[in-house]
């Protein structure tokens, strides 16, 4: 073994070589520090496009009037043709006019149609089907559909289609509507054709995607959650309310067609197929701003806010 004092400039070359490793050129830090942060969400926004919004379909969108204000409801024609046919014949002939929000279940959802007390008869539905078969999901071929970069643990893959959210097992196989907050859904009883789309509800409240494929999805409030979200829980057995002086009255549900329109709601929705998407998704699933100590590197389907404006003056 050759002696200490040998080893001790073989050390001290070692050290410093490793120390010019480890230690940035002060150019790099000038780099650092002068390096563009990426930008938030709303300066991604702020410099979007014309062509990176659409406006709502006037046939396919309903308005929901309380005395609080109104909702605007989404309807979803690609993944439940059948039901959203016969709501826009219920609504057409007025069926949900004077009828209320008798369910508000905590951390669950807000329903919304006919109370039938016992031995009463219902309110006539007109000319809508009285019975339609199950919607629960639909082929993928074919659909449109902007997928998430993460893993989801209710399906193999996740994503958006036509703004609404969305799971698939497959490019060939079967996709579904997700249930995420906001997302309208048509109830049914025991039978899984026993939905006709005249009793509906609202996710209020943590996404129980445990639904997916056992109910019929048929959209999404897009503006008016917040006169949903704040109604007073029922007491009742799964959130009924006890007393009929308990429930929201609902002055009408039309289509948005049937409004004339300078009446309508001026509204524009971010789509979700375009890169301007894919970046608000990237700033919500890594967030780089100062507060942040940790990125996350993930998000979850229902965890995605597809943003909404009015649109901009001319």
């Amino acid at each position: 073994m050759p002696p200490r004092s040998h080893l001790v400039p073989a050390l001290a070359a070692a050290v410093a070589l490793l120390a010019g490793l480890a230690a940035p050129s002060a150019s790099a830090v000038d780099n650092a520090d002068t390096a563009t942060p990426p930008k938030t969400t709303q300066e991604l926004l702020d410099a979007s496009q014309p062509s990176d919004w659409r406006t709502l379909d006037p046939a396919y969108t309903l308005y929901m009037d309380l005395a609080a204000g109104r909702v605007v409801i989404e309807l979803a024609p690609a993944f439940a043709p059948g039901h959203v046919a016969n709501i826009r014949t219920l609504a057409t002939e007025g069926f949900w006019d004077g009828l209320s929000l008798y369910r508000s279940q905590d951390n669950f959802v807000v329903q919304f149609g006919d109370v039938v007390e016992d031995g009463a008869q219902g309110k006539s539905i007109g000319s809508a089907r009285a019975t339609l078969a199950a919607e629960f999901s639909r082929d993928a071929a074919g659909l449109p559909f902007h997928a998430l970069p993460d893993p989801d643990g209710w399906a193999p893959q996740t994503g958006f289609s036509g703004g609404f959210p969305a799971a698939r097992d497959g490019a060939g196989g079967q996709a579904w509507m997700a249930h995420c907050y906001g997302v309208l859904g048509a109830g049914r009883d025991m039978a899984a054709d026993s939905s006709n789309g005249t009793e509906l509800y609202v996710v209020t409240g943590q996404s129980p995607r445990q639904l997916d494929r056992n109910i019929t999805v048929v959209g999404r409030v897009v503006k008016g959650m917040e006169l949903l979200s704040v109604l007073p829980r029922g007491t009742g057995a799964l959130g009924f309310y006890e007393m009929p002086a308990e429930r929201t009255p609902i002055t009408r549900v039309l289509l948005a067609s049937a409004v004339p329109v300078a009446d309508r709601v001026a509204l524009e929705v971010l789509r979700t197929d375009t890169p301007l998407f894919d970046a608000v998704v990237e700033s919500r699933r890594n967030r780089r701003d100062g507060w942040y100590l940790r990125p996350a590197g993930h998000i979850d389907l229902c965890n995605i806010t597809v943003p909404t404006r009015a649109p901009p003056a001319s």
